[in-house]
């Protein structure tokens, strides 16, 4: 008999996520599925327990929670598939953290009902899978949605610095904040395809997912089983034109504009040649002063109910 084991952060969605339990297994109590609830304890803890249960028969692995939660899982199902021959592990999402830009990107609706329908109903579909080498991870780090490197890497670690603002808002406010400090752009090379780009970027992002800080569309038309990266690349400019930027970040109008560079590759290195880089991925810091990274493509590397 097929078994469901719903790993859930019960500090998601700033301690809202616990009080779900009683709903999330009445449904499965209902539908008469074998599940388990496992409460995360610690950061990295949903890793460790993805990885051992991903490598078990008939298990599916369900992500309740935020960004960070899909993030850790899709971490310990990628090392699990290190370790099994034919099988692609899949997972499920129930979204009921935070920020969300995850399940938003994989068409996941943000309502637990309708998630848990899904779980129940739903198939196994491809996605892929990024990994960054570099920074704090020489040995890599994978991630669902997206890749940051500066500004808003930047505005995120402000945004974690607030207690009182959550989600979009605070992302929203660190963005405000970042802007006023407005910290010198570095100066990069960013090679992916056959192109190399000399640039000194506002921020780089790298996405396989569409969306990042519940209001920025990154990438809008991207697509997560297509092999590649969308890469989107503005320059440091004035204050009052990256203040247009995030603006048409809010719209993802943002490929219309001059000081914006657009791509496509399944791999991407980026290089330092002065200052360094603050990236995140999915949320998580990556480093806060990088030298090199290489971005990496997992095609298909994971499959995902919807």
């Amino acid at each position: 008999m097929k078994r469901y084991i719903v790993i859930l952060n019960p500090t998601a969605g700033k301690g809202h996520a616990e009080k779900r339990i009683p709903e999330i297994e009445a449904f499965f109590f209902q539908h008469k599925l074998l599940c388990e609830i496992i409460l995360t304890e610690r950061p990295g803890h949903a890793i460790a327990l993805a990885e051992t249960y991903a490598l078990m028969e008939d298990t599916t692995i369900i992500a309740a929670g935020g960004d960070g939660t899909c993030n850790e899982i899709i971490n310990g199902l990628m090392h699990a598939s290190a370790k099994l021959k034919d099988k692609i592990p899949a997972f499920g999402v129930l979204a009921i953290g935070r920020g969300n830009d995850f399940a938003f990107s994989a068409n996941i609706p943000i309502g637990l009902s309708e998630d848990l329908m899904r779980i129940k109903d739903g198939k196994p579909i491809p996605m892929d899978v990024g990994e960054v080498i570099g920074g704090d991870y020489p040995n890599g780090r994978y991630f669902g949605n997206g890749l940051g490197i500066g500004f808003d890497t930047l505005v995120g670690l402000e945004a974690a610095k607030m207690n009182h603002v959550h989600g979009s808002a605070a992302y929203a406010v660190g963005a405000i904040k970042t802007l006023v400090k407005y910290p010198s752009a570095p100066d990069l090379d960013i090679k992916y395809g056959k192109k190399t780009v000399s640039i000194s970027p506002a921020l780089v992002s790298i996405m396989n997912g569409r969306r990042l800080g519940g209001t920025f569309f990154m990438a809008p038309k991207s697509k997560m089983d297509d092999g590649l990266f969308d890469i989107c690349m503005t320059k440091q400019g004035t204050r009052r034109k990256l203040l247009g930027a995030m603006i048409a970040y809010t719209k993802g109008t943002q490929s219309e504009r001059e000081d914006t560079i657009t791509g496509k590759a399944d791999k991407i290195i980026v290089e330092a040649l002065s200052g360094t880089l603050a990236v995140h991925a999915d949320g998580e810091t990556i480093c806060e002063a990088g030298k090199y990274l290489e971005i990496i493509n997992h095609k298909h590397a994971l499959s995902i109910i919807e």
